[in-house]
């Protein structure tokens, strides 16, 4: 006779004579297929849900440090339509940049705005033409980057923005350089501080805990966490009395 949860059903012996089989059923039935199932998930590789489909609980990378698409430069339109004054001279080692006017005579309010846009280039000759360009008019500049800051600001937060640590480590250069070329620099930026520091505390910390190995990207000023302290001190020192109290405001 059958058990609980069993229910007798006739099925054919090998010599034809009928013999009673049981089946699961009701209660029983249930608790099995539970069983089932669950083996099935423990069994399962991580990441992947029933079927086979990629599960919910997936880990995601950080949004917050995820790189944004590259648009297209205002340097890289102007360059290919030949109004950039500018080209390579490859006469010299590791590459020279060779101005087709003097630098002094370059309309800054014009110019440096889109050799700052072209910052944020990642394919060459644009990277490193926009970048060399700025360097040379900062050298070269004086009171007139003071003039023309205000027009800086939206290339630099757009370069930082990319969340690039290439661009980030370049446009850091740049403004470290950017504060020194002249005394009225620093203070000039303190009230752009809100529109630039953020991102950079998103990458502050981003350094390598090596132990006693060493870092050569600290030789070649390539470590985001470290660019980015030299940058804070380099506008504390240049922005006056008000900028320690702006930068501990934002970072």
């Amino acid at each position: 006779c059958a058990g609980p949860g069993l229910v007798p059903t006739p099925t054919v012996s090998p010599t034809g004579a009928a013999r009673p089989s049981t089946t699961l059923a009701g209660p029983a039935a249930r608790l099995a297929m539970s069983a089932s199932a669950s083996s099935f998930h423990s069994t399962a590789p991580r990441g992947l849900g029933v079927g086979g489909r990629p599960s919910t609980t997936m880990s995601l990378p950080k949004l917050s440090t995820a790189r944004r698409p590259v648009k297209s430069t205002l340097f890289r339109k102007f360059y290919d339509r030949g109004d950039i004054p500018v080209s390579i001279f490859h006469g010299s080692i590791g590459g020279n940049i060779c101005w087709k006017v003097e630098v002094n005579d370059l309309d800054y309010n014009h110019y440096l705005p889109i050799f700052f846009d072209g910052i944020r280039e990642k394919e060459d000759p644009y990277r490193f033409m926009a970048v060399q360009g700025s360097f040379d008019m900062l050298k070269h500049g004086g009171q007139k980057v003071v003039k023309v800051l205000p027009q800086l600001i939206i290339p630099i937060k757009t370069a930082l923005n990319t969340r690039d640590p290439d661009i980030i480590t370049t446009t850091l250069k740049i403004v470290i350089a950017l504060v020194h070329c002249h005394e009225g620099v620093g203070e000039a930026m303190v009230p752009y501080y809100r529109q630039i520091l953020p991102v950079l505390n998103i990458f502050k910390s981003r350094n390598l805990n090596l132990g006693d190995g060493i870092d050569f990207a600290q030789q070649k000023r390539l470590n985001v966490g470290d660019l980015i302290n030299e940058t804070l001190e380099a506008l504390e020192m240049s922005g006056g009395e008000d900028a320690f109290i702006n930068i501990k405001y934002m970072i």
